[in-house]
């Protein structure tokens, strides 16, 4: 949602409904993102939890960062220090935890599955996307 705001607050457009990831999915970094000093430090491609159904077109001179499969638009920036970000990268394992058992009613709703799967998939992305939003975090606290 922060992401779709920002976007839209600087002239960008939302779609809605046409776009939607939950759970971790794999973003891919953009050649800018390669000098990014938010970004820069981060693999090519890792993975990162989402959870959103709607996406947004970038506004004027916004640089592209980062990508998915299914919402081109993951990571931007707009001048030095101002950010979206589509994924949560906030959503560290103990985050993704407490909303699974806070929001379950809603979950189960789209994602029957999420509480069978939801130890696997913690197993095997959690640790990796747990860095990645640490490292966001903190190269983006070092820029301000």
């Amino acid at each position: 949602l922060g992401s779709q705001l920002l976007a839209r607050a600087f002239g960008g457009d939302n779609h809605i409904g046409s776009s939607t990831e939950f759970g971790w999915h794999k973003v891919s970094l953009t050649p800018a993102a390669k000098s990014d000093p938010v970004l820069a430090a981060l693999p090519e491609q890792f993975p990162i939890f989402e959870w959103h159904d709607d996406t947004f077109a970038l506004p004027e001179n916004a640089v592209r960062l980062a990508g998915s499969a299914v919402a081109e638009n993951q990571a931007f920036r707009l001048g030095r220090a101002v950010y979206g970000f589509q994924f949560h990268f906030e959503a560290d394992t103990p985050m993704v935890r407490d909303w699974s058992t806070s929001f379950a009613a809603t979950i189960a709703e789209r994602h029957p599955d999420w509480n069978d799967r939801l130890d696997d998939e913690l197993a095997g992305n959690g640790p990796e996307a747990d860095a990645a939003g640490l490292a966001i975090a903190r190269a983006w606290v070092a820029t301000i």
